[in-house]
């Protein structure tokens, strides 16, 4: 299962590339706004850190845009940026048909806010790149945002679509590990979550034993 930064910002993307072998990075209107700049000066730094690589950066249209013809627009303007960007487009009915339209034209996509198995259906019949089902946000609601993951792979296997998943707004790491269970492709969360599944405080009790004992081997000063 690969895995995707989910933010905006140029040091948190520097710092997983340096030490997480990142595999890709997610923005989203709300990451972008966090940085206090505008939206094509973070895309071009973002693309400037990943240039000569084969990182995809997923970058969103416009959310208002309800016409599919303006959405092909604004992802074609998008995509010219930088090889690397992956243009995400809300699901709806209008979304799907802009998904259909850019995977014709060559333009990789990300069908984001998925909340359904059919919406992920109709991202996978239109040709989407990624298919992103918000885990977080689910749960978050009472609903069962892993189950959707399961089934979402199992759709995906049936019927031979070449679609991967995003597991998108993971909130702690026990979800990650539970995307990797069900068969996601890749995963994305923010640098907080990540650097949690970095430890646990069984490890850290681990260390203090461990260490102790390590300094009774030393020979005498």
């Amino acid at each position: 299962m690969k895995l995707f930064l989910d933010s905006a910002k140029v040091d948190e993307i520097q710092h997983a590339l340096e030490h997480w072998a990142l595999d890709g990075v997610t923005t989203n209107p709300r990451h972008v706004a966090a940085t206090g700049k505008p939206a094509v000066e973070v895309y071009a730094e973002i693309a400037q850190l990943v240039q000569g690589t084969d990182l995809p950066v997923s970058v969103e249209v416009d959310p208002e845009l309800e016409c599919w013809h303006e959405i092909v627009q604004q992802a074609e303007e998008l995509a010219r940026m930088s090889p690397n960007f992956v243009i995400k487009v809300g699901a709806s009915e209008q979304g799907f048909r802009a998904i259909r339209e850019l995977n014709h034209r060559g333009v990789r996509t990300n069908a984001t806010l998925i909340f359904t198995l059919a919406q992920a259906w109709h991202a996978a019949r239109a040709g989407a790149t990624y298919i992103s089902p918000f885990v977080g946000w689910r749960e978050e609601f009472g609903d069962a945002g892993l189950e959707l993951l399961r089934q979402v792979r199992t759709m995906l296997d049936n019927y031979g679509y070449s679609s991967q998943i995003i597991a998108a707004a993971m909130r702690n790491p026990r979800q990650i590990a539970e995307a990797a269970l069900a068969g996601c492709h890749c995963v994305t969360a923010g640098k907080a979550v990540y650097e949690q599944s970095f430890n646990n405080p069984f490890t850290d009790l681990g260390v203090q034993r461990f260490a102790q004992a390590y300094r009774k081997t030393l020979a005498p000063a």
